[in-house]
């Protein structure tokens, strides 16, 4: 049976958020599960509790995008995604943006959170 999976497509960002298919999101974000939600922008393990909290085999990583510039993310997020066999990748929102899309494109179950840029 063929995946029908449909991940939403970001678009552009920047002015303090997201168009994604089509709809503008402003502040942070979060694609789980291909949904669109608002975020926090906090890279706690609290933020991220709905990628920690997925149905097993729903999502294989987080993207984090820590805006215009790299942010290491607290070692808590690191620790608490590695002990729910999570990967993570932390990068600019531009470099997380365009990796995102790549990795949905081709099938990928991927989480991203990101923060916006002016």
């Amino acid at each position: 049976m063929a995946d029908l999976r449909q991940p939403p497509a970001i678009e552009a960002y920047g002015r303090g958020g997201f168009r994604i298919e089509g709809v503008r999101h402003d502040g942070p974000v979060l694609i789980l599960c291909d949904a669109v939600t608002g975020w926090s922008g906090d890279a706690s393990v609290e933020a991220v509790s709905p990628v920690l909290s997925a149905p097993r085999g729903e999502v294989e990583f987080l993207i984090l995008g820590t805006g215009p510039r790299l942010e290491p993310p607290p070692a808590a997020l690191r620790e608490a995604l590695r002990t729910a066999g999570l990967g993570l990748e932390v990068l600019t929102t531009a470099e997380a943006a365009r990796l995102y899309n790549l990795l949905a494109r081709d099938g990928r179950r991927v989480a991203v959170a990101l923060r916006p840029v002016d």
